[in-house]
């Protein structure tokens, strides 16, 4: 039984590749956020999955199985033409986790570029920007280290995709944030060293928040 309808509630978290999106959407699932449930969209892991278990896949066809191991093995994104994989990606993630119109969607690898965000108005309202800026350098350590647990046996981890990650990031994904903000959405940024753990970022996240919450996020969802 499907209990939402587009657009639903959505807070996207921004950040280059390694920086810790993945371990913070998890906490925020955990823990909830302006005393609401949050359902974490790792897009990136839902491309993963599927081609991990592509031989016993019947989500997917062939072809698209072919083009989301191409995109996984050369970091690329997913342009306009290409949404409507994108949304059927999250109708999946969506009806699988049970959402629900009360829910929070958390928003970790999608939408990545201004065309991919106005592909998305239709399926998710942003009402907020969780940003982790974090140096390059410190980055690679992350990602080294496997600081926030998540990097176990990635296919896209090596050097060359990193470094390919990280430009894409601050040529086409950066310039998100301009274009929310311009829209009136709440930016909470958070500064993100080479060894914060996940559970770190969503204290600082939650006093962000509470100090200053996007009211349409603390008021009760419309029924839809």
């Amino acid at each position: 039984m499907i209990n939402y309808s587009y657009p639903i509630d959505a807070i996207l978290l921004l950040g280059p590749t390694g920086v810790g999106k993945s371990p913070l959407g998890a906490s925020l699932a955990r823990h909830g956020l302006f005393e609401r449930h949050c359902r974490h969209l790792d897009f990136g892991l839902e491309l993963r999955l599927a081609v991990s278990y592509r031989e016993c896949s019947i989500a997917y066809s062939k072809d698209e199985l072919n083009f989301i191991q191409g995109v996984l093995e050369r970091g690329l994104l997913l342009e306009n033409e290409h949404f409507s994989l994108a949304e059927k990606i999250i109708s999946l993630f969506l009806n699988r986790t049970g959402f629900s119109q009360k829910d929070i969607l958390i928003l970790n690898g999608i939408p990545r570029h201004a065309g991919q965000a106005k592909d998305m108005a239709k399926i998710a309202d942003v009402h907020a920007l969780i940003v982790l800026d974090c140096t390059a350098e410190d980055v690679y350590n992350r990602i080294k280290y496997n600081v926030g647990g998540d990097r176990t046996e990635r296919i896209d981890d090596n050097k060359e995709l990193i470094e390919k990650k990280i430009e894409i990031f601050r040529e086409r994904t950066e310039p998100l944030i301009e274009h929310y903000e311009k829209s009136g959405r709440r930016i909470f940024r958070i500064c993100v060293s080479d060894d914060m753990p996940a559970e770190n970022m969503y204290q600082a996240v939650s006093l962000l928040a509470a100090t200053n919450p996007p009211v349409t996020l603390v008021t009760e969802p419309p029924q839809r």
